[in-house]
């Protein structure tokens, strides 16, 4: 099937929680990212059933099903202006009414996700929000779910916050809070430091804003890489101190987990350490 170039990038808003990104336009090919809800994205390419996306900052390319997205007028975004609300909680529902009783929720989107606040609801302490949904529908949040202007975290809160992931699955491709991968978790936890670095981990350890650290200079924050050689990473994690460090992994439970450096399977395959300037 001919894919079609488009001649000028088209915008786009993703209707669907967690939307797998996929190296081919076909389900069964590989997933090579995610985009979450609400993200405004860049379309790259059309063919039937299927779009190339860009996301944005990182600049990482996937195709995806047309349904999921929702198409942008020109000029027009979704969140990126007004009264917005992230989650952080690591998932938070959204109702059709302000009753978590009268009816199952709409649907349930992870971590990070942006919200247009249209209402506030004066009952209970304000304990509901009302937003506009990126489909246009109306629906309501719990604003215990909820933050506005998140904050940039010092490593210490980093490293608080990333214990509440502890547990959540490996997923192969996961940038969510349904399921990561070991490059999404360090970028995501990056990210809430204030700095976007690149996808994958490769890429993260040769990127030039990184600064080289040898192991016995190690200090929490750090980003640590793993592989059969610098230039053959396939893995990373996020450096706790005290010799630990946490990250999605499938070793022995395929889980977020924190692992020992010292163990003699980390140490092995250790190849290179970075330190990221907040």
């Amino acid at each position: 099937m001919l894919t079609t170039s488009l001649l000028a990038e088209t915008r786009a808003v993703v209707l669907a929680p967690v939307l797998n990104m996929y190296s081919k336009p076909s389900a069964d090919s590989d997933v090579v990212s995610q985009a979450i809800y609400s993200v405004n994205v860049s379309v790259t390419e059309e063919q039937t059933g299927w779009v190339k996306i860009k996301t944005p900052g990182d600049n990482y390319t996937g195709w995806v099903e047309s349904a999921s997205l929702r198409k942008l007028q020109d000029g027009e975004t979704y969140a990126a202006a007004g009264k917005v609300a992230t989650v952080e909680s690591l998932a938070a529902h959204l109702y059709r009414e302000p009753s978590v009783t009268k009816h199952a929720p709409l649907l349930t989107v992870p971590f990070e996700t942006r919200l247009e606040v249209v209402e506030e609801k004066p009952e209970e302490n304000g304990r509901w929000l009302a937003v506009r949904l990126p489909d246009d529908r109306k629906g309501w949040v719990q604003r215990g779910d909820l933050v506005f202007n998140p904050k940039i975290h010092e490593v210490p809160e980093l490293i608080e916050l990333s214990r509440r992931f502890l547990g959540l699955p490996y997923t192969w491709g996961g940038t969510s809070s349904f399921g990561y991968d070991c490059s999404g978790f360090a970028q995501m936890l990056v990210r809430r430091g204030g700095v976007l670095m690149p996808r994958d981990a490769q890429p993260q350890a040769d990127w030039g804003a990184m600064e080289k650290v040898e192991p016995a200079a190690l200090r929490a924050g750090d980003l640590l890489y793993f592989g059969a050689t610098a230039k053959k990473i396939t893995h990373t994690g996020f450096y706790m101190g005290n010799g630990e460090f946490i990250h999605a992994t499938t070793s022995d439970k395929p889980v977020l987990q924190i692992s020992k450096l010292a163990d003699a399977k980390w140490t092995k395959l250790l190849v290179a350490c970075r330190r990221w300037k907040q």
